[in-house]
Order: structure tokens, then C-alpha cells, then sequence
């Protein structure tokens, strides 16, 4: 038997057997890169330390600054800034025959000008004439206020003092529960909130609710603040609109202490096309670091596209990866843009045929990059956790490139929350199809671990809304008051506990909630911009609702705390999935067991059923640990969970099952 079909996941799909070769090409292309780079640079993590010779850094030996910088066919490069006037001619640079540039600076001359806080630029002259940049591997760019120009600032941090050496993220990874998250519209006030703010008042809210994971975004800096943090500008310095890079350590460090990971969104799918803030004909040239042409800008997205092959780009992107974990002590990234990067048509397909996944329009380079970044996440830091944003479902991407895969840990259930949005708009409560949900949330791949979620940011984005105004829309403006009986609050806070307690107990090995949703939070998510008058209204978010007792939020938040409590106190996420008991097409009822528990749903908007009997997994005593219905959480009280629940003779279990209700079980 061939080396090739001994890769794990063609052995274990027969499907991929007509792909044996494209599945064995994808690991070749791996250890050759991998090969190459070792052969250069003696490992790969070495390979990755290119912000320890690109950029301005200071040398101890020599006594002074080394600002370096790639810049191949670039005709002079010249440092400027507040040192010295911000002369163009003074401080040229010299190029060595790598393309790269080079200028000394020693201390004794320039220590009264080259100072911390100081703001520099590189000016670049090129075939597309004089340019002044920001360097490129820049660790902070801040914005003039009054003319919004962008410029590198220098940081001479005095060192931060971590006190997370014993912080072990292993067990959150375990069963990861997410916080997707926004620093700066983390407050309610109408405008940007601070890393400091975010984690003395967030991130107790986080650990209160029993989510053990943060995903941050928007943290590499980028110039316009209402494009989420996605058209990144500069990849080494993190947002300074939300504080200092000592403000972010402190944000991290703070997590750790309070046993809570933090993984980052980082974006490498693409880049601002900018020309004064971003990498975007950076040396006069079209292809340094991007493709050059019509391969290099993404018209959806309106943004340049990174040469995956080029030696410098990989330096620079896997060097990226290796800084965010290293300098910031983040966990681990969730990969925004996956789906675009593996293709040439960036998604926009049907993938319908395996063909889609080996044939057609494969960037082979992207899925080398990939299998290379996350090798980097997982030999620098042990414990990291990669999560890719992808939509296709390409094989083995989460599966080792030793196993024929690309290297992630998990990848996000996009079809969910997409499943939800779809039947709630299109559906009434009686079409619902319990066969079809539960076809849609048992959808993954063998060995393949999926992040499941309702809704996450972009779900809630400006033209859309969040699950909780879709179920009660305008009715949650007048209605959400305790005392105010209303049917559509009624309906809407029930489906909406149903929606998540299935989709967390059965939709995956993680789950992710996006920031204030726990709660139901109302209406959309949208930045300050043009055509809101640049307001941050809906760029917020109202924790007055959920702590306010005379609103029905709380309810919501209840259940939220409830459920995850019951999820990871059993381990659900750890554990092989869901085991259908019972289906009930008539009454919209699904009963399935996962690691010993037994849960319990009733989406029927009508049917409530005395003595609902089904066939319990053992013979014994069970009690009902979560009740939907309960009062704390929304409900009517109508079903009683402090008595036991015994089998008959015939191992059934018989319950009152109120209608859109959810119960779990467990053997006594």
C-alpha cells in the first residue's frame, strides 16, 4: 500500500478516493515549502521572526536604532519624522542586494530626537513616483486628530509585567464556548471604549455568563473604524483607537487571571488597498506583496489580495502569526476570509461536487500558507487553537497535514446561523421541519471539529438584525416590560432559548455567541459612517437592558448562563455527538442523548402533551436539570422539574411537554 493512501482522511472517506492524488499533492506541497524554508533558516519558527529584523528595532551591540525594510524595487527609501524635521533628503537608506533596505541611527547622536511617542514615515520613491509610508512591520500608527493623517509612532514600552506563566488554556480548548467580541463597541456610551474599560468591565460579564473563550476583533490596526476591523492597514500594530499596546497586554493578562482564553481575529484574506496607510504598492511596484492585476483585488471586499508563494509574503504573514502570540500572549486566532483565500473565485460557487474542493480553482498556495500558519500556532504555543472561517467545507481542513488536512483545530458552522435566519423569515412555526434542523446541525465531516453558533457579528451587521429582533421586532420597543404580556415577546423568547440550546447541544464541538446576544440584544450592529451621520448609536452596546429587573433581558440572560452551565459542567462539547431518541414529525418533537444527558425539544407553537412518552437510554431516575418553561427564564412554571422522573417497565420515561419548551435530563 502507496504512502498516499495510508493519509488518514482518504482512508476514512471513500469519496476522497478519486482525489488520492490531489489529497497526497496538497501534504507534498507542505514538506517541500516547509523543506525550503528549514533548509534556509533552520526551522520554521525562525523563519517566522521577521519582526525581529524587519522594522525599527534597537541594537544593543551597536548602541543604536536599525530601521530595515523590504522594499525590492523601490529606487531610495529615506526615514523621516518628527527627529528630524520630517526632512525627505536627510536620512537616506541603503539597499543591499535581498532588496532591502537599511539605516542606523546611534543612540548618542539621536537619543533627544528619536524618542518614544515620536511619529516617523518612510518615504518611498518608485516607479510610482515620491510616496510617504508607514513602515510596514510598524508596532503602533496612530491618527492626527485634526488632519486624520495616519503615521508610525514610536514605542519604547517600558516592559509589561505578565503574570500569566501558569495560565493553561488546554481545558477551555477542550470545549470551547466563545465571547465574539468588539473592544470598541463593547460600551454603551455613544462612542469608542478602551481596552482598560473592556477588561475591567467586560470581562466579568464574560466569566459571569461561564464563557470560557474571548474572540476579539478588529485589534490590527485599520484606518477606517466602520469597516469592522477588516481592511487592516498595519499588521503589527494593534488598533489605537481602543488604548496602548501595554492597555491590550493588560486587557489579555486579565483574562488569563480570570481563567479565561483570548484568541484573536486575525485577517490575512486580504489587505486596505490604501496607499498612505497600508503595504498597497508599498515599493512603487503592483506585486510585492499582493498579486499584481485582477488575481490581486477582490471586488466584493474592495481590497488588495496577498502572493501566498512569495518567500517575503510568507516571512511577513507567518511572522505575523508568531508576533500576535508572542509579544501579546494571545491563544490562538480565528482566521477570518478562509473561504476566499483557498479559491480563485473566493467562494462564489456552489459546492456541490468534490471536484470544487481539488479541481477548480484551488490557490494551492493559499492552502500551503494555511498548513504553514497553523503549524507556526501550534509549535510556538502548545496550547493554541486555530478556528477557520470557512463556508466550502473543503476536506481536512481541520485535520493535521499529516492526515491529508491543512492544520486547523475547527472551523466555524456557517450553514447554522444562515439555517436560522432562513426559516425564521420564510417559515411559519408550523412548517419547521424537525427532520431538516436536525440534518442541518449534525452537518460535519468525520473527525472535523465545528464551532456552532446562532448568530455571530455578521449576522447582526447593518442590513440584517439579531436573532432576538428578528423573532420580536418592533415589539421588543414596547413589550419586554415583566408586567407586559405580550404573544410575540412570549414567542420570541421562547424560540430564541429553544434555538440556542439545540444548537449548542447539538451543532458542533464549540459554540460562539456574539457580544450582548446572550441577552437578546435588539435591533443591528452599525459603525459611524457616512450615511448615519457618522453616529455610534447602534455601535454600542445596552447593558442597561439585561440589568435592568423590570425588562424581560434578564430572562434571556438566565437561560444563557443556565445553559452554558449545564453544557460544560457535563462536557457536552468534549464528547461524541448527539444520539437521536425520538422524532416526532406531528408534535415537532426532538429527543436525542448526548454524554449521558437526555434533551428535550418541543417546537411545536400549540402541542403540549401530558404524559409525552419516549424510551429513555437506561432504566432508572432521572431529573430535569434545565427547564425552559421556568419563570427565572421567560416561561409559565408548567412543568414540574423537582420531582424524579422513573422508567417504566419498559425503560420510557413519560413528561409533561409544554409546547416550545426545551428540558434536559439526567439519570439520578
Amino acid at each position: 500500500m502507496s504512502q498516499v493512501e495510508m493519509l488518514s482522511i482518504i482512508k476514512e472517506d471513500p469519496w476522497l478516493t478519486p482525489y488520492v492524488d490531489d489529497v497526497h499533492g496538497r501534504f507534498a506541497r507542505y514538506k517541500k515549502a516547509r523543506k525550503e524554508i528549514e533548509d534556509a533558516e533552520g526551522s520554521l519558527l525562525n523563519f517566522a521572526t521577521g519582526h525581529y529584523y524587519y522594522g525599527i528595532l534597537f541594537n544593543q551591540e551597536k548602541k543604536g536604532w536599525t530601521y530595515r525594510e523590504w522594499a525590492p524595487k523601490a529606487h531610495q527609501l529615506s526615514l523621516m519624522g518628527d527627529f528630524n524635521g520630517w526632512d525627505r533628503t536627510k536620512h537616506k537608506m541603503e539597499r543591499n542586494n535581498n532588496g532591502d533596505w537599511e539605516i542606523f541611527l546611534p543612540y548618542d547622536e539621536y537619543k533627544d530626537t528619536f524618542v518614544h511617542g515620536s511619529k516617523v514615515k518612510v518615504n518611498v520613491q518608485g516607479d510610482n513616483g515620491s510616496k510617504d509610508r508607514i513602515p510596514a512591520y510598524i508596532t503602533r500608527v496612530i491618527q492626527d486628530q485634526v488632519t486624520h493623517d495616519f503615521a508610525g509612532q514610536l514605542w519604547f514600552e517600558e516592559s509589561f509585567e505578565w503574570t500569566d506563566n501558569s495560565f493553561d488554556p488546554s481545558e477551555n480548548f477542550q470545549q470551547p464556548i466563545i465571547y465574539e467580541c468588539h473592544i470598541g463597541m463593547a460600551q454603551e456610551r455613544e462612542g469608542v471604549g478602551s481596552y482598560r474599560e473592556f477588561a475591567d468591565d467586560i470581562l466579568p460579564r464574560i466569566k459571569d455568563g461561564g464563557y470560557n473563550t474571548i474572540q476579539t476583533m478588529a485589534i490590527q490596526e485599520h484606518p477606517y473604524y466602520g469597516s469592522f476591523g477588516y481592511h487592516v492597514s498595519n499588521f503589527f500594530a494593534p488598533s489605537s483607537r481602543f488604548g496602548t499596546p501595554e492597555d491590550l497586554k493588560y486587557l489579555v493578562n486579565k483574562a488569563h487571571s480570570m481563567g479565561l482564553t483570548v484568541i484573536m481575529d486575525i485577517v490575512h484574506s486580504h489587505a486596505v488597498k490604501n496607499h498612505s496607510e497600508g503595504l498597497n504598492q508599498f515599493d512603487g511596484s503592483e506585486s510585492q506583496y499582493f498579486h499584481a492585476g485582477a488575481r490581486g483585488y477582490h471586488e466584493g471586499w474592495d481590497s488588495k489580495l496577498f502572493d501566498y508563494g512569495k518567500w517575503e509574503v510568507k516571512k511577513f504573514l507567518l511572522s505575523n502569526v508568531r508576533y500576535w502570540l508572542e509579544e501579546f500572549h494571545f491563544d490562538g486566532y480565528r482566521f477570518d476570509g478562509v473561504t476566499s483565500m483557498l479559491y480563485f473565485h473566493h467562494g462564489h460557487t456552489s459546492f456541490d461536487h468534490y471536484d470544487k474542493y481539488f479541481k477548480e480553482g484551488v490557490d494551492w498556495d493559499a492552502v500551503t500558507y494555511m498548513q504553514l500558519a497553523n503549524a507556526v500556532i501550534h509549535e510556538f504555543k502548545k496550547n493554541a487553537l486555530s478556528i477557520a472561517e470557512d463556508v466550502s467545507g473543503m476536506p481536512g481542513l481541520c485535520r493535521s497535514p499529516e492526515d491529508g488536512g491543512c492544520g486547523f483545530d475547527l472551523r466555524l458552522g456557517m450553514g447554522i446561523p444562515d439555517y436560522w435566519i432562513k426559516i425564521i423569515k420564510e417559515k411559519t412555526d408550523e412548517e419547521w421541519d424537525i427532520y431538516e434542523m436536525w440534518s442541518v446541525l449534525g452537518n460535519r465531516r468525520y473527525k472535523e471539529k465545528t464551532i456552532a453558533y446562532v448568530e455571530s457579528h455578521d449576522q447582526a451587521l447593518v442590513g440584517d438584525q439579531s436573532i432576538a429582533f428578528r423573532l420580536m421586532d418592533k415589539d421588543m420597543y414596547y413589550h419586554m416590560h415583566v408586567n407586559d404580556q405580550n404573544m410575540v415577546v412570549d414567542r420570541g423568547i421562547a424560540l430564541h432559548k429553544l434555538i440556542r440550546l439545540i444548537t449548542i447541544s447539538l451543532g458542533g464541538e464549540g459554540y460562539l455567541t456574539f457580544i450582548g446576544n446572550e441577552f437578546g440584544h435588539p435591533e443591528w450592529v452599525d459603525f459611524p459612517r457616512e450615511g448615519n451621520n457618522w453616529s455610534h448609536y447602534y455601535a454600542r452596546r445596552q447593558w442597561s437592558l439585561v440589568d435592568n429587573k423590570e425588562l424581560k433581558y434578564q430572562y434571556l440572560d438566565n437561560w444563557d448562563k443556565a445553559m452554558v452551565r449545564v453544557i460544560r459542567e457535563n462536557k457536552i462539547l468534549a464528547s461524541q455527538g448527539g444520539h437521536q431518541i425520538q422524532m416526532d414529525g406531528n408534535n415537532k418533537v426532538i429527543i436525542f442523548e448526548r454524554n449521558n444527558l437526555i434533551f428535550i425539544f418541543n417546537f411545536s407553537p400549540n402541542n403540549s402533551i401530558f404524559g409525552y412518552k419516549f424510551r429513555a437510554p437506561e432504566k432508572g431516575s432521572y431529573r430535569i436539570i434545565l427547564n425552559s418553561d421556568r419563570k427565572e427564564f421567560g416561561g409559565f412554571d408548567r412543568v414540574d422539574d423537582s420531582i424524579d422522573y422513573v422508567t417504566d417497565n419498559d425503560q420510557n420515561l413519560s413528561v409533561y411537554l409544554t409546547n416550545r419548551t426545551a428540558l434536559v435530563m439526567k439519570k439520578k
